[in-house]
């Protein structure tokens, strides 16, 4: 299947989940935030979420500062 990870179109294979993909992208989950087709996902939905094909996903990281 295809999806879009950060505006970038990538190959994966049919099954995995948020969580999987992101551990293989080597993203830290601290300080993260996903959105998932247009709709920020929790944290704690990651690990059942399956992803398919025709997905967005996009990662968003957390900037301190005032």
């Amino acid at each position: 299947m295809r999806i879009r990870f950060n505006d970038m179109e990538i190959a994966l294979p049919a099954g995995q989940s948020v969580a999987s993909l992101l551990a293989a992208q080597g993203v830290r989950e601290q300080g993260v935030a996903v959105a998932l087709n247009g709709v920020v996902l929790a944290r704690s939905r990651w690990a059942d979420t399956l992803l398919n094909d025709g997905d967005e996903l996009h990662l968003f990281t957390a900037i301190a500062g005032g």
